[in-house]
């Protein structure tokens, strides 16, 4: 359904107060001034034990001014909605310019973009989630609380929806003016329990990903939520008998579920230029594909093809234009396995002599400035692959890892260690039961190498986050990762109570 932008945003002042900002930026003489106005409205549903344990809602609303003057970067923002206020703020930015141009030693500049003109964006969504009564919310997700509660290996459950629903305006000098809608949830359950003989305690959680959709996403049949929830009593009960895995190497297959997390981590990061430049050292780090790389760097097997995409429908990081004005893309960050491509705004994009970027600003709020943010950076199927079952039935003695837990990596995205919410022990090419306190732990291109074969189109899904961070002051993005089951070979397993027992 394709749904009009909210009336109740486009009747707030943000074109008078654009046009205020902009014209008292041009006052100055500036190379580049750009306008943002963003509302964001927020609502969280938590329950336990089959009961409402609160709902709150918020709302980020105001406005930002951006402008280039003498080759350094000028940034303000506001709340107050009058076209004084807009003019202050543009005041400000254009001081701040001045300041710190006698600390830049290398002149911003932004690689070129059309004209845009005056367009509209909305994402693909059927119904707006805010626009469901509270109480009926709350009492579905109660309702399924408590059935998770009924079930005998259950000893306690909980849940949580996340809901935002964010509105942009942004005009440039330059002409570019674009207005824009884009609705996600996050939807997550989880069953706890213990087992008497060993005293065992854990949880077992759902695998449904966050999407870029509207409440149809767990009334409208889209997920089987019913088969999901039913299943996670008896998933956890298996769990909590599961036997310790034995430390060693391990042929892995890897649903989707859990794939992404290690995409967003080892690639999806790895592959932000600003970070591969050693722009953004600060917040977890930097990255090994350096620019030198690009090209040569073989990250992983000829079965590795990673595309970087903006575009795609209901990602997390889908929208039309971003916070720079630039139409999005989609375009290829690995190809046959080699590194051939990087995450860009506009000045990175002039950095590295690159016609165009790539459409990667965004700012999480009007109080914060555009930086270089992930795009849905997703691994492709094979056209003609097999599905998880035949993936299975080529490993002898290896492990199938489903959903994601915890995780860590190294300050360049190179060595690191991930969990998951359940593993199966693959035995002659079947499944064998479950096992526990397992952890897959590589350097980045070792692990990617030793990616034999991937699924088919049939085993691709769409995971991501909420919570991706980055910059200081920190920035949070909704991000996106989609991938195919895949078959890992010869990969590292460490038994994670073994570890934690070692190092205590």
């Amino acid at each position: 359904m394709q749904h009009e932008i909210d009336p109740s945003f486009t009747a707030l002042p943000y074109r008078r107060l654009a046009d205020a900002a902009l014209s008292r930026a041009r006052d100055f003489n500036v190379s580049h001034a750009d306008f943002r106005f963003e509302r964001v409205r927020y609502q969280d549903i938590r329950v336990r034990d089959g009961h409402l344990q609160g709902a709150e809602d918020s709302e980020d609303l105001g406005f930002a001014v951006r402008v280039i003057l003498d080759g350094a970067w000028g940034f303000a923002a506001g709340v107050v909605q009058t076209p004084e206020s807009a003019v202050r703020v543009a005041e400000t930015a254009v001081r701040t310019a001045r300041l710190a141009a006698a600390m830049t030693t290398r002149p911003v500049a932004l690689a070129p973009e059309p004209v845009h003109g005056d367009v509209e964006w909305v994402s693909c969504y059927e119904v707006d989630p805010l626009s469901v009564p509270l109480a009926e919310k709350a009492a579905l997700l109660a309702a399924w609380s408590a059935d998770l509660l009924a079930a005998p290996a259950v000893s306690h459950s909980s849940g949580l929806l996340r809901q935002v629903v964010e509105n942009k305006f942004y005009a440039d000098l330059a002409g570019t003016t674009t207005t824009q809608q884009r609705v996600r949830l996050e939807p997550v359950f989880e069953a706890f329990g213990s087992d008497e003989r060993s005293g065992r305690f854990d949880s077992m959680r759902t695998v449904a990903p966050p999407v870029g959709r509207g409440w149809e996403y767990l009334v409208g049949g889209l997920h089987d939520w019913a088969r999901e929830l039913g299943e996670l009593p008896e998933l956890l009960a298996e769990k909590l008998v599961a036997p310790s895995v034995e430390p060693g190497t391990y042929d892995l297959v890897i649903h989707p579920s859990n794939l992404w997390l290690t995409i967003h981590e080892s690639i999806g990061h790895a592959t932000e230029l600003d970070r591969a430049l050693g722009y953004e050292a600060n917040y977890a780090g930097t990255s090994f594909a350096t620019p030198d790389l690009l090209g040569t760097l073989q990250y992983g097997s000829p079965a590795m093809q990673v595309t970087g995409d903006r575009t795609v429908e209901h990602g997390l990081a889908t929208i039309g234009y971003d916070d720079e004005g630039v139409q999005t893309q989609s375009w290829d960050l690995i190809k046959d396995g080699v590194l051939v491509g990087y995450q860009l705004d506009r000045p990175t994009a002039h950095l590295m002599g690159i016609e165009r970027s790539n459409g990667c600003a965004y700012a999480d709020s009007p109080g914060h400035i555009p930086i270089q943010r992930m795009a849905n950076v997703s691994l492709q199927p094979a056209p003609d692959g097999p599905d998880t079952d035949g993936l299975i039935s080529q490993v002898q003695r290896g492990i199938y890892v489903v959903g994601d837990n915890s995780w860590s990596i190294d300050m360049q995205r190179y060595n690191f260690q991930f969990t998951g919410q359940r593993f199966y022990r693959i035995e002659d090419g079947r499944l064998a039961g479950q096992l526990r306190d397992v952890a897959y732990q590589a350097t980045t291109t070792d692990f990617w190498r030793s990616m034999e074969r991937v699924g088919g189109p049939q085993t691709w899904e769409l995971g991501g986050a909420f919570n991706c961070g980055k910059a200081q002051p920190g920035q949070v993005a909704a991000v996106s990762h989609g991938c195919p089951s895949a078959l890992f070979r010869d990969v590292r397993v460490l038994n994670t109570a073994a570890e934690a027992g070692a190092g205590a």
